[in-house]
């Protein structure tokens, strides 16, 4: 008779491949990392707030700097903040609420649309750069000759021979700008391309392009996002200078460069025509500059310890 005290155990071969560890989603780690910080959700609410009404209120507004149609009426002009109009009223009696949002939209849609070339071609060109020696040897010559011109002197001289405009200073800003992501992307590159991984792709035929989009550029990811973090405030910085200097976008063109250019005579007679839009656009560039930082620094999967 068989001792109940033993049973037979059976041998599951699965048993062996099954890892006793908890399951890892790296988008996951990235969102409980970043929403960690309340500082972060924070400027994250007050940016999203901002790029929603500089997308949906110039809609509603239809505001057009040459549309005036108080400026023969003497009592809409200079009208302190109100709740009527929460910013006041320029010289011409148009509500300068209406104008930042207008503005807003247009600054920033030349800064991301600056960005996303800056950093598609960038990282693409970075990639192979720093991979291949051969092509190295050509780009970093041109790299040099590049970088040693000042790139505000080269945007500047760039609108002066262009003129004014939208997609002028769009070309002006990225047509340079995307080397110096290239050179960055080429450093990141050239660290882990020799990896052994890498080495043993080399050695089974596997083709180039599938090496850089399969074996490195998924850990440059909190790189790629920094540069992205740093870009999209300095191109907005720029518009507002360049526009400030009258070679940015169209006088009748609204942006936050055209504002500060415009209301820079009423500093001390109607100091809120000129400080709102300069407050605005300092918010928007430390906000962006915050989150990027935030982002970059959480899609990083040495912070997921």
């Amino acid at each position: 008779m068989q001792d109940e005290r033993f049973t037979f155990v059976t041998i599951d071969s699965s048993a062996s491949e099954h890892i006793a560890a908890p399951h890892y989603s790296y988008w996951r780690s990235v969102a409980k990392k970043f929403f960690s910080s309340k500082v972060t959700i924070f400027v994250l609410i007050v940016c999203s707030i901002i790029i929603l009404m500089s997308a949906i209120h110039p809609m509603i507004s239809h505001y057009r700097p040459d549309y005036m149609p108080h400026v023969n009426d003497f009592t809409m002009r200079y009208i302190r903040p109100c709740l009527e109009y929460p910013f006041g009223t320029d010289n011409v009696g148009n509500s300068l609420f209406d104008a930042v949002w207008a503005g807003t939209r247009n600054s920033l849609t030349i800064a991301f649309i600056a960005t996303t070339i800056t950093t598609v071609l960038g990282v693409i060109v970075g990639a192979f750069w720093g991979y291949s020696k051969k092509m190295d040897k050509i780009m970093i010559e041109i790299y040099n000759v590049v970088a040693n011109v000042p790139f505000t002197l080269l945007v500047i001289i760039l609108m002066y021979v262009l003129g004014r405009g939208f997609w002028q200073l769009v070309f002006a800003l990225s047509v340079t700008s995307w080397l110096g992501t290239a050179y960055f992307i080429r450093i990141q590159v050239m660290i882990i391309r020799d990896r052994e991984y890498n080495l043993a792709s080399r050695c089974l035929g596997t083709p180039t392009p599938r090496i850089i989009l399969h074996n490195i550029l998924p850990y440059l990811i909190s790189v790629i996002v920094t540069s992205v973090a740093r870009d999209v405030p300095s191109f907005i910085s720029y518009e507002v200078f360049l526009s400030y200097l009258g070679i940015g976008l169209g006088a009748n063109t609204a942006s936050l460069g055209n504002m500060i250019s415009s209301y820079a005579v009423y500093m001390k007679s109607t100091p809120y025509l000129f400080w709102i839009p300069v407050a605005i656009s300092a918010i928007i560039s430390v906000s962006l500059y915050v989150i990027g930082q935030s982002l970059a620094d959480a899609a990083d999967p040495r912070t997921h310890m």
